[in-house]
């Protein structure tokens, strides 16, 4: 249960009949008063100790999504000196006996915050369907479309009553506008999707109005909705409430996108890249209780030129990722926070004509830091050329069960989708227990 406290209006606030004049005399006090109680409840959850508390019940997860498919050879998997190993050498991590691609100096040196799986086989190598396929954990049956990872992170770990939005996906504008779905949990858990820019569009107050008349229209519909819904009681009035309350919630927090808050010396940590601007949005977000947070970086879907590709494609990975993980281990959230790096699939061991690397679903890698997961562990193998999975196989169920179990949720939990039971995770997905905390 929330430590958050419901506030009501008092009734005295809401007689049973009033006359036009009295309606107005009355609504100027009930706004006045009501915002006043608002305010005086509002101060009092900003009181340290119920933050405190309040925060220390919060998970969240940053999906670093790779977007294209990132090469496993170039990034966690690398083998050097075989012919499919490319030009890069392998570097010893800060783990003993963990060793990732020389493209990631700075994040070999974290690897005590990282876990490593080397043995995915997801089987289908394809944009779209393997995409569906990772971030949902299953295909989509007929005629039941399944909820993706963010969403049933929001639908677990949001809390009702929160004014922050509960799955944030952040846009690139190379990778297809991807959107995300919340699939039968319906609309609510939908991702916030920003398309054009880093901010939610039309979040902002209209010009010509002020902060106080916003407040006082807000305060003034509350009051006439409450007595509303205390004479006309239905699931109608209830949604439209909420809906509104989500939309008032949004425009508060729309500041949390707007980087320019930040101290200059953290915006320089990040970098100016679009990424780096994303990553310290999304540390934003999920430090004010965002559950779920989706930054995309394309695009990695290197056909030619593989290793110019990566060359500058994992050095802001390097660095974004990096900093991330620090600046969330120096505000006390990476104990609470899972950051995964995560594509639709892998890459060939095989390097076509064009020095390019093609598609790749039968062993490839992903990465887990922070919250519910031990860092410094690899799990499963790959073959000398990185052609098969050798030990510890994982499919993109088993992930899936993977990262729910991290953050506390139990995969095999079911909703019933009309007569249906419908487990979280698919039917016989297992966790990885050896990369869990």
């Amino acid at each position: 249960m929330s430590g958050k406290r419901l506030i009501s209006v008092p009734t005295e606030f809401a007689p049973a009949s009033l006359s036009r004049r009295g309606f107005l005399g009355g609504a100027a006090v009930g706004v006045g008063g009501a915002l006043a109680a608002d305010m005086r409840a509002v101060n009092g959850l900003r009181a340290e100790e119920i933050a405190g508390e309040l925060r220390r019940g919060e998970k969240h997860v940053i999906l670093l999504w790779l977007a294209g498919g990132a090469s496993q050879l170039e990034t966690w998997d690398p083998k050097p000196g075989v012919k499919t190993g490319g030009p890069f050498a392998a570097i010893p991590t800060n783990v003993s006996g963990i060793e990732v691609s020389e493209l990631l100096p700075k994040l070999a040196q974290r690897m005590q915050m990282t876990a490593v799986i080397r043995s995915l086989n997801t089987k289908i190598a394809d944009h779209g369907r393997g995409a569906d396929l990772v971030e949902r954990g299953r295909l989509d049956d007929p005629g039941l479309r399944y909820p993706d990872l963010g969403a049933v992170v929001a639908k677990e770990l949001g809390r009702l009553e929160s004014t922050v939005p509960d799955y944030v996906s952040l846009y690139t504008s190379t990778e297809g506008r991807r959107k995300g779905t919340s699939g039968f949990l319906g609309a609510r858990y939908a991702p916030l999707f920003l398309a054009e820019n880093m901010s939610p569009p039309n979040s902002a107050l209209h010009e010509k109005l002020t902060a106080v008349e916003h407040q006082d229209r807000a305060a003034l519909r509350d009051l006439l909705s409450k007595r509303f819904s205390a004479e006309h009681r239905s699931s109608t009035v209830g949604s439209q409430n909420s809906a509104y309350q989500r939309v008032q919630g949004m425009m508060a927090s729309a500041g949390l996108f707007n980087i320019e808050q930040e101290s200059a010396e953290v915006r320089a940590r990040y970098g100016p890249t679009q990424f780096g601007e994303q990553c310290l949005i999304a540390r934003r977000l999920v430090e004010a209780g965002v559950p779920f947070v989706k930054v995309a970086r394309a695009w990695w879907d290197s056909h030619g030129q593989n290793f110019e590709t990566h060359l500058e494609l994992c050095a802001d990975l390097d660095h974004c990722m990096s900093v991330l993980l620090d600046d969330l281990q120096e505000r006390g959230l990476l104990e609470k926070t899972l950051v995964i790096t995560l594509g639709e699939f892998g890459r060939t061991p095989g390097i076509n004509a064009s020095l390019g690397r093609d598609h790749f679903a039968s062993a490839w890698s992903c990465s887990l830091s922070g919250m519910g997961v031990r860092g410094g562990v690899v799990h499963g193998a790959t073959d000398r050329e990185g052609h098969t999975v050798v030990d510890g196989e994982a499919s993109a169920a088993d992930l899936f069960a993977t990262i729910l179990q991290a953050v506390g949720i139990d995969p095999a939990h079911e909703y019933m989708v009309g007569s249906r039971p419908t487990p979280l995770a698919d039917f016989g997905a297992k966790p990885i227990r050896s990369v869990l905390a």
